[in-house]
């Protein structure tokens, strides 16, 4: 989790949690923990952009590759896995 930055300003390789608060296509689950690889830099809505990564399994293991359109406000980071040995 990057202490000197938001959420709301995603970079490759941040890990985000994705849910309702991200887009309401997302609010019947739980929830998915997500890799980001790209930002789309082009011009959407006010307050919403394109992410693509992958989602991941609960071990971190990425499982499917997404492009998703979410709200910057709704963005959170992914709390740290447990390393093991």
């Amino acid at each position: 989790m990057p202490a000197d930055r938001s959420p709301t300003d995603p970079r490759p390789g941040d890990e985000l949690i994705i849910d309702g608060q991200a887009s309401v296509q997302f609010a019947a689950g739980r929830g998915f923990r997500f890799r980001v690889t790209a930002v789309d830099k082009r011009q959407t809505y006010r307050g919403w952009l394109w992410l693509g990564g992958y989602v991941l399994a609960p071990d971190g293991e990425a499982r499917e590759r997404r492009e998703i359109f979410v709200q910057r406000a709704g963005l959170h980071f992914a709390p740290s896995l447990p390393r093991h040995r």
